[in-house]
């Protein structure tokens, strides 16, 4: 198992720590500048993420080039040991270009052009947009591939969205040719002949549109993921003229929590380095272990999509943000756990939105390390300055990984798909929180977890969790039984093996590819109405030794046995008696299902047995307060422990490894420790083979 990787930079021997910077905004008050750098040594920050939406001043006028404001901005940070990834600045066009050629615009779902302003307001697929990007990316890649202060690219910024106008429905029609070859095979896989939508020409294929077809569930999960191609097509489309220059430098792109538009596992190539941003709401009204449950699975998911390289934290706010429904400031100590809760999970970077608060427009009141005051004499400063301190204190911990042995599955089709399903529960089958339900279980034990896609590797782990793997491929179902036919421990739930990757429903029985494999047939699905119930209802003599009953909500599957031990059985209804949980022993290794949504602490309790019998090791071997959590980093030699403490109390943790050394004060631990309210320590071990 690899348990580190290269610096992202040579230039620089730990952490990234630093901020979105916009000196474009403020080339009327050059003594910014020189006044940015102070506070940035200060801070002790040493990269700024340069140029994201600076085409206008770049390219004032079309053709006309203006780089003498950024060759300072660099050269300044070259003589101050400052480094910057330069941004390409195509998620937002000047208007010259909207104005000139109106095609670069979006058109709608509904078939309407936009008109010019926001970001990301612009065609793929436009030849004018692309050819545009390709110009001012090379003007970049010639002036500053070599510069001393650029250590890599910023591919545009927040990629997202999709374009409905006749560019983008000719390449639709383009993309599914390739993808099936004739129009027969096409409304065979959508299977058209419902409605009497069969198409007799490739011309009369559209996109799906509010006043036109969206009942076809192939047809809509096939706009996707196309939407998703033509993303990436462009994303290398910008990348292509930066390698042409200097191949060795990095580019990464920076993504949004588990956004729902974009399959990002398909980015993973194109980009040497995957970043995200990443904006909690911390301090609202739920359960703070909640979202931090939610944000260290997306960490942990974007760790995964290139198979547990370190990745980057590009944007968090030091402050607040100003676009949640409450914009609530960072508690003490909040600002310090939450980077160090991304650094837990794999980030070998902290970087903000934003350096400096704009003056004006839509985020002049967003969060900033510096504030509109100008000075370093705010709560915020310190606060961050504190963190670089801390950052430069573990800086051996950049580089190393996460040393997973449990990885769960979710895929983007699948997520599509089970949404757009017209199922059990049409007022909403709440995926994402049933795949965070899982997750937060392991989180809860201290154990560290990949997110993988079904098309992955599978042979790292020892056990594999597909939260409602409503659409599950042939070649899927082989990998998971392959896996638990070698020793490997699989976990399903209910609403799995429902339909292959063309939406089309299983024949022969539920959960299709997944039969054999689990040994049972799901019959029938139940959805519960608000307020309704069931019971689980555990046999405590049955192999995994689980006791108690627990409350279960929204689904109530059927199924009958095939050859799997029943664990447990429904309680209630006509359905009582009837098996709710079961595991199968097959080949080496054993399959469970769960039938049924069961509510707390069935998952902690469920998953504390099979994690001890499938010999998954937890980070720490001590009972850890609800709310408060270990994550582990690893190297050759030493392995990393971040405790974490979200339950909002001061807590306190016994200790049986005597072995963890404070990073901060150099000290051993021993015994117990106490964590304050937002608390979090980083603990340093020898490996026990190191």
């Amino acid at each position: 198992m690899i348990t580190s990787f290269p610096r992202i930079s040579p230039k620089l021997k730990g952490f990234m720590h630093g901020a979105d910077y916009n000196p474009d905004q403020w080339q009327h008050s050059p003594e910014i500048l020189e006044e940015d750098i102070r506070l940035m040594k200060l801070a002790k920050c040493n990269v700024m993420a340069v140029g994201i939406f600076a085409w206008s001043a770049l390219e004032p006028e079309e053709g006309h080039f203006t780089f003498g404001w950024l060759d300072r901005v660099l050269d300044r940070f070259a003589e101050n040991g400052i480094y910057a990834w330069l941004a390409t600045p195509s998620g937002a066009r000047p208007a010259w270009m909207s104005v000139r050629y109106p095609e670069v615009l979006r058109v709608n779902a509904s078939r309407v052009r936009n008109l010019h302003g926001g970001r990301h307001n612009h065609c793929y697929n436009s030849p004018v947009y692309r050819e545009k990007t390709r110009i001012i990316n090379s003007k970049l890649a010639e002036r500053y591939a070599h510069h001393p202060a650029v250590i890599g690219w910023h591919i545009s910024n927040e990629y997202g969205g999709d374009c409905h106008c006749e560019h983008c429905q000719e390449a639709f029609r383009e993309w599914l040719k390739e993808r099936y070859g004739t129009l027969e095979q096409l409304n065979q896989a959508w299977w058209t002949t419902f409605w009497s939508h069969t198409y007799s020409d490739w011309s009369q294929i559209e996109s799906p549109a509010p006043h036109g077809e969206t009942a076809v569930h192939g047809h809509n999960l096939d706009w996707k993921r196309f939407v998703t191609d033509c993303t990436v097509d462009f994303c290398a489309h910008e990348v292509t003229p930066l390698r042409e220059v200097r191949p060795d430098l990095p580019v990464t792109a920076n993504m949004m929590d588990w956004f729902e538009g974009l399959d990002y596992r398909k980015f993973a190539n194109i980009l040497d380095i995957i970043s995200w941003d990443a904006y909690p709401t911390w301090h609202d009204l739920q359960d703070l272990g909640q979202v931090a449950a939610w944000f260290s699975f997306n960490h942990d998911l974007f760790r995964s999509l290139k198979g547990g390289q370190p990745f980057m934290l590009m944007e968090s706010t030091p402050s607040m943000t100003n676009w949640q429904a409450v914009s609530k400031l960072k508690r003490p100590g909040m600002h310090l756990l939450s980077s160090l809760h991304a650094v837990a999970h794999g980030s070998d970077s902290v970087q903000y939105f934003q350096w400096r608060k704009s003056r004006g427009s839509s985020e002049k009141l967003h969060g900033a390390v510096v504030d509109h005051v100008g000075h370093e004499h705010t709560r915020v400063f310190r606060d961050v300055a504190e963190l670089g301190e801390m950052l430069e204190k573990i800086a051996e911990i950049a580089g190393s990984t996460v040393p997973a042995q449990t990885a769960i599955i979710a895929d983007w089709d699948n997520r599509w798909a089970v949404k757009d399903s017209q199922g059990p529960l049409n007022r909403g089958i709440d995926y994402e929180n049933t795949v965070i339900q899982h997750y937060r279980a392991f989180w809860e034990l201290g154990v560290p977890v990949d997110i993988i896609g079904s098309e992955d590797d599978l042979t790292p782990y020892k056990l594999i969790v597909a939260p409602m793997m409503y659409l599950c491929t042939e070649q899927a179902g082989a990998g998971i039984e392959a896996f638990v036919a070698d020793g490997g421990t699989f976990v399903a739930t209910y609403w799995s093996g429902i339909v292959n990757e063309s939406d089309l429903c299983h024949l022969g029985g539920f959960p299709g590819p997944l039969r054999q494999t689990l040994g049972i047939w799901s019959e029938e699905i139940d959805g519960l109405h608000q307020g309704e119930g069931n019971v689980l209802v555990c046999n405590g003599n049955s192999s995994l030794k689980m006791k108690g009953s627990y409350a279960t909500y929204d689904l109530c599957e059927l199924i009958h046995t095939e050859g799997a031990e029943i664990l447990a059985e429904y309680r209630d209804d006509f359905y009582a008696g009837r098996p709710a949980l079961t595991v199968h022993s097959f080949g080496e290794g054993k399959a469970y299902y769960l039938a049924t949504r069961a509510q707390e602490p069935f998952y902690e309790d469920f998953y504390g047995r099979v994690i001890e019998q499938a010999g998954i090791d937890r980070v720490l071997e001590t009972d850890l307060p609800r709310g408060v959590t270990a994550q582990l980093r690893a190297d050759e030699e030493n392995e990393y422990v971040f405790l974490l403490n979200f339950s909002e109390e001061e807590q306190e943790i016994q200790l049986t490894d005597t072995r963890l050394m404070n990073m901060s004060n150099k000290k051993t631990e021993s015994g117990s420790v106490i964590l304050p309210v937002h608390g979090v320590k980083v603990l340093k071990r020898q490996k026990v083979n190191g």
